[in-house]
This record gives C-alpha cells, sequence and structure tokens, in this order.
C-alpha cells in the first residue's frame, strides 16, 4: 500500500492543477467535459479553483466546528485568459496551507477517521486536482500523465473513505449497496510491487471492508495504477484496453456503480 507523502502530495497538487489549466484552455470554456457532461469546462475551472480555496481557509483558520466552515465561495474570473493565474493561486495557497506544520493541527476532518484533517484535506484536494485533470485532459482530447505512487496513494484514499466512519451518514445509499456477504474483489496495480500496489475488498453484511495485499478473490482487476484510480473513479470503463478482469465482471461493475465519490 502506497503511503501519501505530503511534500510530494503538495507539488503534485500544483503540478496537476497547471496541467489541468493547459488543458481548459486547449479546450476552451464551453467545452463539455466528456467524464462529467454536466459539466463545462468553465464549471470544472470554477470547481477546481473555489474547491482549493475553500479548503486552504478551513486549514488556515485551524477550523474544527463543521458549523464555522467558510460561507463564501471564491469568484471565477469572467476572463478565460485569467483563470491561469487564479488556478496557479488556488494550488499554491494550498501547498502553503497544507505546511508540514499544519498537517497535524487540529482541523475538521469530515471522514470522521482516524487522520488528522489536514491530511484529510490534502489527499482530498490532490485527489480532485488529479481526477478533475483527467477531465480536463478528455475536453482537451488529450491523455494525462499520473505517477504510480500517486495513483496509488489516491487509491487507498479512495477505499479509506468509502469504509470511514461518516460514509455511511454521507451517502447512505452507497454505503448499503456496498455491503454483502462476503463477495471478494481484488485490485492489483502492474505496475507497482507487492502490497504497494495491491487492494482487497470484501463486502461484508455490516459494511465493506479493505486491506492492503493480495488473497483469493472471486474477481480481479488489473493494470497500472493510473488505469486503476480512474477506473475506480468512473473516468475508464472496466473495458478499457489498459484493464483486465479476472472473474466475476458483475460484481466489478456493481462496486463502481456504486461507489463513486468524486465530484462530477
Amino acid at each position: 500500500m502506497t503511503e501519501l507523502n505530503a511534500e510530494h502530495a503538495r507539488q503534485a497538487i500544483v503540478e496537476h492543477t497547471r496541467s489541468l489549466t493547459e488543458a481548459a484552455a486547449a479546450a476552451g470554456p464551453d467545452a463539455v467535459v466528456p467524464t462529467a457532461p454536466q459539466w463545462t469546462v468553465s464549471d470544472l475551472v470554477e470547481h477546481v479553483g473555489q474547491t482549493q480555496h475553500w479548503v486552504s481557509e478551513i486549514i488556515e483558520r485551524r477550523i474544527t466546528d463543521p458549523m464555522q466552515l467558510p460561507r463564501e465561495m471564491a469568484v471565477l474570473p469572467t476572463n478565460p485568459q485569467e483563470w491561469s493565474a487564479w488556478l496557479s493561486e488556488s494550488a499554491r495557497r494550498v501547498a502553503n496551507a497544507c505546511s508540514d506544520d499544519a498537517l497535524d493541527a487540529p482541523v475538521f476532518n469530515p471522514a470522521g477517521d482516524e487522520r488528522s484533517g489536514t491530511r484529510f484535506w490534502l489527499a482530498s484536494l490532490l485527489n480532485e486536482a488529479v481526477v478533475h485533470g483527467a477531465d480536463a485532459a478528455g475536453a482537451a482530447k488529450r491523455t494525462v500523465d499520473i505517477d504510480a505512487d500517486i495513483a496509488a496513494a489516491l487509491i487507498t484514499n479512495h477505499f479509506a473513505m468509502l469504509t470511514s466512519p461518516n460514509w455511511e451518514m454521507q451517502r447512505s445509499e452507497s454505503a448499503h449497496a456496498i455491503r454483502g456477504t462476503g463477495q471478494r474483489l481484488q485490485w492489483a496495480a502492474t505496475d507497482l510491487d507487492g502490497d504497494a500496489g495491491a487492494w482487497f475488498v470484501e463486502r461484508r453484511p455490516d459494511g465493506a471492508n479493505w486491506q492492503p495485499g493480495s488473497h483469493p478473490a472471486d474477481v480481479t482487476i488489473s493494470g497500472p495504477a493510473r488505469s486503476l484510480l480512474l477506473t475506480l473513479t468512473r473516468r475508464l470503463p472496466l473495458t478499457d484496453s489498459g484493464i483486465t478482469v479476472d472473474g466475476d465482471t458483475t460484481l466489478a461493475q456493481h462496486w463502481l456503480d456504486n461507489t463513486a465519490h468524486v465530484a462530477g
């Protein structure tokens, strides 16, 4: 299992936000985002920049009470030529807010798990930059590069979210749908060694459970970590050429159909 390195994550947020900006400029503000067809590129840029500014304020102010979360959102510049500077500012603000000094400071964690609030938000904003960067790349008919270790850390974050104490409260339909009677799914990254690229999921009556490592499963989904991440976040289908499914494809598809936690 790949753990999230804070400095690498901060750098990746800046880099993927920059790539998103470049893809957005190439696609144009009114282009439809194929992987989120209810959004235009303008909507995508607004969402990412606003989220980065909003979360930065939470961490900067060390907000612990959800009733005190910021109520105002940053305003997207009306001129698309100003988007690059706006997103660069928001990404840099995130990197600065998630400093080493802030990593274990008291900050609200919506997942309610063992992570500090800042570590939760760092993973969430990295996920936003990477996955929505892929959305923007798709709108511009480009491919997106995602380092295997970053993709693996985000896959770990994905499973942590789905099995967090507050998931059922936030997404009750999803939490109910992924319960089961012992069905087992194995996710395996072919470009990482050992447990660094292996995630095992068991659907139990009291909820889904996951752990790192390889175990016998009813279905095994294999591919590069990048492809697994984009499949788990429903940006690539199971039928993508980079993905191999061995076993019960219906079980794998059911999981994907009921586990999206990425906006859009």
